[in-house]
């Protein structure tokens, strides 16, 4: 402690920069350490979150995960219509990547991927009137793995398109995956415009049913 004030300072900052800051403008030498409180403080989520740590229920859990995950055996069986492949696809359901979200909570990107397969399935004919019909309630809109299936980006499948139907001949379960769209204007990103949605049908019309077609003639 006799040299603290005499000797060169080399300051270790864990918390707000500020500190850190003012020491290196004032000629000082200070290190910031990248930390925060768990759950940004709060006490109740960060007892719960510390439970996860070394508790041998989820390690055991993650092993049985893993050990299911290496021992899958995919095997591409086929293409269906979403609608009569998915479980629990609904006349007007939409389903969409991440978890459980409204209308009012979608990003815009997912909003225009959403508008665009309302077009694309006929339910309205602009933009204007299929945001309506989203915000409405008439539309239900759920994730894609609470159906087993995967969409890329926004994630968007509705009834109408293709989709891959993928089953793990090892456990008996199936996976369902809408086609990809290639590169440019496409509605995983947003875009809903008319070319987007002739590129839609002619994948539902044309490439879907070539590949199905192809899949029946050469087998699994």
């Amino acid at each position: 402690m006799t040299n603290l004030f005499t000797s060169d300072l080399k300051v270790i900052n864990v918390g707000l920069d500020a500190f850190a800051d003012s020491i290196i403008q004032n000629g000082g030498n200070a290190t910031k350490v990248a930390w925060r409180p768990p759950a940004l403080g709060d006490t109740n989520t960060g007892r719960a979150l510390a439970t996860l740590i070394n508790n041998e229920e989820v390690d055991a859990a993650n092993r049985i995960a893993l050990s299911r995950y290496l021992a899958a055996n995919p095997v591409l069986k086929g293409v269906g219509k979403a609608a009569n492949s998915v479980p629990g696809m609904g006349e007007r359901t939409l389903l969409h990547a991440g978890p459980p979200i409204s209308w009012e909570e979608m990003g815009g990107p997912m909003k225009g991927a959403i508008i665009g397969a309302v077009i694309y399935e006929g339910w309205t004919e602009t933009e204007k009137a299929a945001s309506e019909m989203a915000s409405s309630g008439e539309i239900t809109f759920s994730p894609c793995h609470h159906h087993s299936a995967v969409g890329p980006m926004s994630g968007i499948i509705s009834p109408s398109m293709p989709v891959w139907i993928v089953e793990n001949t090892e456990h008996g379960n199936k996976s369902y995956s809408n086609f990809n769209e290639g590169l440019g204007k496409v509605l995983r990103y947003g875009a809903n415009s008319p070319e987007v949605i002739l590129r839609l049908k002619w994948i539902e019309k044309t490439l879907a049913t070539v590949c199905r077609a192809a899949l029946q003639n050469i087998g699994e």
